[in-house]
């Protein structure tokens, strides 16, 4: 789980808006941009280039939805 102060400062590298994490805290999503960062081992991979399209109009649910969708 990532830690609450982090997620208070954590922002998509690309428009700089907040990210919202998914249950397990296995990713960071951006609602403007439309991706999500992968959390490895507790740590965020804020890379855009490392980014994923995720499709928030998909959802119902929140992010981590397309996950449980796929898997």
């Amino acid at each position: 789980m990532l830690d609450p102060k982090l997620l208070e400062i954590l922002a998509c590298p690309a428009c700089r808006q907040p990210v919202t994490p998914d249950e397990a805290h296995a990713w960071l999503y951006c609602r403007k941009c439309a991706v999500r960062y992968r959390v490895e081992d507790g740590i965020p991979i804020m890379l855009v280039e490392e980014a994923e399209k995720w499709d928030p109009a998909r959802e119902q649910a929140g992010p981590g939805t397309q996950d449980r969708e796929q898997g």
